[in-house]
């Protein structure tokens, strides 16, 4: 595919609004690229950005391509070898956290057919939601899997999904119950992944995975104190979930 791999420097913001108003924003980048060829980098370099299939899906697939395909194939839905883009974050010095990785999904002649968006959790859990956003780019989907500790498993998230172009603009809201307790942001600009614009990120990022990762934890423990009530949590007996 033309354009890929690129690099999106962006600004993640969490605004909730319920039980109490709490607002944050995080700077980090991201990858668009295709599961297909995902970016081979010179050997010094790849501890900066690897692409490994166990990270997602359910992670015994020799490529993400294969996950992918796998997944949609329980839908019923044969993307016929067509073309994928898929934005996430790299495994960076061995670690990865991918809070949200999207994949806009296309027949051979590049008519869109679906998004699918994969969901990680603090708790090493994952599920997957198969999306057919409309011509503006929104879906709408329920809500079937636990993120927050402070909010339950209910409610449906109302997901504006555009494919990125030379701009990233994403926003996935939570609706309950006639309210919109949570929303969430990602706004950036496209970058030629060269090798340059890599090793910018990663010296204004360092170990960036690591970062969100400590970031979502934080915020965590400071809405604890705040006394926001925790939501029980059933662990999941299934790594991958599909709806």
């Amino acid at each position: 595919m033309t354009g890929v791999p690129a690099l999106y420097p962006c600004t993640v913001a969490h605004v909730r609004t319920r039980p109490t108003r709490y607002a944050l924003r995080h700077r980090t980048y991201m990858w668009l690229t295709d599961p297909d060829h995902p970016p081979e980098l010179p050997y010094p370099l790849r501890p900066l950005a690897r692409f490994d299939p166990r990270d997602h899906f359910d992670g015994d697939q020799p490529s993400i391509r294969a996950g992918l395909d796998r997944f949609l194939a329980s839908h019923g839905v044969d993307l016929h070898g067509g073309p994928v883009l898929m934005l996430a974050h790299a495994r960076v010095l061995g670690h990865v956290f991918n809070p949200l990785t999207l994949y806009w999904c296309h027949d051979p002649d590049g008519t869109a057919r679906c998004v699918v968006a994969e969901v990680h959790n603090t708790y090493g859990e994952r599920h997957t939601y198969l999306l057919r956003p409309d011509d503006s780019g929104i879906a709408r989907t329920r809500k079937e899997f636990y993120v927050s500790p402070f909010f339950p498993v209910d409610g449906a998230y109302r997901m504006r999904l555009p494919e990125p172009g030379s701009r990233l603009d994403l926003t996935v809201r939570l609706e309950r119950a006639g309210s919109r307790p949570f929303t969430a942001t990602v706004r950036g600009t496209r970058q030629a992944a060269t090798v340059g614009a890599l090793l910018r990120q990663a010296l204004r990022h360092p170990w960036s995975t690591v970062a969100v990762s400590a970031a979502i934890r934080l915020h965590g423990i400071r809405l604890y104190l705040r006394g926001l009530p925790v939501q029980p949590r059933t662990p999941r007996r299934d790594q991958e979930s599909v709806k």
